[in-house]
């Protein structure tokens, strides 16, 4: 009989790039740990490298690595505990789906908006990035904090999400984009359509702990005042939700 490989107790060395200075550093990091994580390079059981370890590794600052490894977490990839480490979970980010099944029509009109904000949104958070004042920078940390709280609070966070949107919107100083959100109002968060037995309970917050980080890399970007990577990281979160609800059409 075969031994099975026991899993690594000492992290091992990454063959991974050092970043340079463009685009959003924590989401560069999360995305070459998910790909070692997926292609079983990091195999679950094994320990990630010491926040030290990674930040030499990939030439960055512990925040950038907290940021990435939160995203992880998110993604139901890795667990971290004190005097532990953190420690790789699943070899495949964790299914999160807002919800157990949603009506065709209900799936269409989602679908429908997430589109339009993809052809709008993107912009936006760039021109925010670029135009941004000291209100506008308060503003979209005041609604971001107000999600992360919504969302510990086990609720759907749909306010909360539409605010938090709304001010990047406005960040733009052009009023169009902002009038473009007030029209479209709580229908432009696709869980506003949803009715309380069509809502997955057991992974609502699975699903929103992923939101929480997708908004945490556009807030990252659009402060650091880099238009192309919050133009990307905004292009990501809603092509993200818009394949997630894609299923429940292929579903029907």
């Amino acid at each position: 009989m075969v031994a099975k490989p026991q899993p690594r107790t000492e992290a091992a060395p990454l063959n991974v790039q050092k970043l340079t200075r463009e685009g959003n550093l924590s989401m560069h990091v999360a995305d070459q740990l998910e790909g070692l994580i997926t292609n079983g390079s990091i195999a679950v059981g094994d320990k990630l490298p010491t926040e030290s370890g990674l930040c030499e590794s990939f030439g960055v600052s512990r925040t950038v690595i907290r940021e990435a490894v939160a995203h992880l977490k998110s993604l139901g990839l890795v667990e971290a505990r004190r005097g532990i480490g953190t420690t790789v979970i699943r070899a495949m980010p964790a299914e999160a789906m807002p919800a157990k099944r949603i009506r065709p029509t209900t799936v269409q009109d989602i679908l429908h908006v997430l589109e339009l904000r993809l052809n709008m949104e993107p912009a936006a958070a760039a021109l925010a990035a670029e135009r941004h004042d000291a209100e506008d920078r308060a503003l979209i940390e005041a609604k971001h904090v107000a999600f992360i709280a919504a969302r510990r609070e086990q609720t759907l966070a749909r306010n909360e999400d539409f605010e938090f949107h709304h001010a990047i919107a406005k960040a733009t100083h052009n009023p169009f984009f902002g009038l473009f959100f007030e029209q479209l109002n709580l229908s432009a968060i696709p869980r506003s359509k949803l009715v309380s037995s069509e809502v997955n309970t057991a992974t609502a917050d699975v699903y929103l702990q992923r939101v929480e980080a997708e908004h945490q890399a556009i807030v990252d970007a659009i402060f650091a005042r880099d238009a192309e990577a919050a133009y990307d990281a905004m292009r990501r979160h809603l092509t993200r939700a818009q394949e997630t609800y894609q299923q429940f059409r292929e579903k029907s």
